[in-house]
């Protein structure tokens, strides 16, 4: 067993034409920290021109999950104490991880087995061999502490067929292995037993050029996706212009699923949902991964400058633990037209790229 607490954070190392990056903070679910951050980015930034390295895995330690996503504890004791600076440094360096790995020269391979949310999915969903286990739940839940996906999570979002992009995005609903693949956010289904055979594989067989006819030889066709059989009430209720409007969609269908997901966003936060709806959709009409993240820079930035929902509700999840949280405003009805416009507008003093 490693002793994740005198061990590194992210395991180095390379075996044979593969170089390993594993996320060793397994107590945690491997939740990214930004010393974390730093150790990916100098490994990748070494391994861009060693010829020696032909593949890069990331993988995350533990059979709990990859990453359950960044450590949201530490960005609410960041703001508390008017650290925002150090916060705006974290999310410059998470976001340009997750375009370098997005544009690396060489086939980065994930494994999101378990847990793979928030931070989780910048470092799995941008990758060029996106790899799911049966034991994969797949999220980007930021509406549930009064905040809004990142991490080009809205990129992805915003690439689902139909309205699913703001349907995941505002309710944070977990994703299987069968949804992740259908939806874009994975590529593979390897069962978790044969993962080690497929690490090996890629170290040792992998022909450089094309690591995923290697991968196709782990891959297992999962049991059909469910997501389908609900596309016809997401899609008429999640084009809504507004929140408002969507509830009121839900709650004028018949089918059951429709009046629970009604019941949960009324549970949210309020003026997350306005930002992320209007989060995922301005990604959708962008071209690129660099711009959404930008989007989503100026939106977070806002939530940790502007907007007390973040705190309250990191606070009332993660900390008090009261789950009561004090949203402001605290009803979708009392929402301001167009409540995603300041969040949209917001300029960081320091631009992302």
């Amino acid at each position: 067993m490693t002793d994740s607490t005198t061990a590194p954070r992210v395991l180095v190392r390379t075996e044979g034409a593969l170089g390993r990056l594993t996320l060793n903070r397994p107590e945690a679910i491997n939740a990214l920290d930004p010393g974390m951050i730093d150790l990916l980015t100098e490994a990748l930034e070494a391994w861009r021109h060693d010829s020696d390295v032909q593949i890069v895995m990331i993988d995350g330690a533990g059979e709990r999950g990859m990453c359950a996503g960044g450590d949201v504890r530490a960005l609410y004791s960041q703001i508390v104490a008017g650290d925002t600076d150090v916060t705006a440094e974290f999310f410059r360096a998470e976001y340009a991880l997750d375009a370098l790995i997005a544009e690396y020269p060489k086939p980065v391979v994930t494994i999101a087995d378990g847990i793979t949310m928030g931070g989780g999915i910048g470092l799995s969903g941008h990758a060029a061999i996106r790899i799911v286990t049966e034991r994969s739940k797949l999220a980007m839940p930021e509406t549930r502490i009064g905040f809004t996906p990142d991490v080009g999570g809205t990129w992805l979002l915003g690439l689902m067929p139909g309205r699913l992009g703001e349907y995941f995005g505002l309710t944070g609903s977990t994703m299987d292995a069968a949804d992740a693949v259908l939806l874009g956010f994975a590529d593979h289904v390897v069962p978790s037993d044969r993962l080690d055979a497929l690490r090996e594989a890629l170290a040792y067989r992998a022909d450089p050029t094309g690591p995923s006819e290697i991968v196709l030889l782990f891959d297992e066709t999962p049991e059909p996706s469910t997501v389908p059989a609900s596309r016809v009430w997401i899609d008429e209720a999640f084009s809504a212009d507004t929140v408002a409007e969507i509830v009121e969609r839900l709650r004028a269908r018949e089918e059951q699923d429709a009046a629970a997901t009604a019941d949960l966003l009324e549970s949210l936060a309020p003026t997350a949902l306005a930002v992320t709806l209007d989060a995922v959709r301005e990604a959708r009409a962008m071209s690129s991964l660099r711009d959404a993240l930008a989007g989503e820079y100026r939106r977070v930035m806002w939530f940790v400058m502007q907007h007390p929902d973040l705190v309250e509700g990191i606070r009332a999840q993660l900390v008090d633990k009261d789950r009561t949280p004090k949203w402001q405003p605290s009803s979708i009805a009392e929402l301001p037209e167009d409540a995603g416009a300041d969040a949209r507008a917001y300029t960081p003093e320091r631009a992302l790229f």
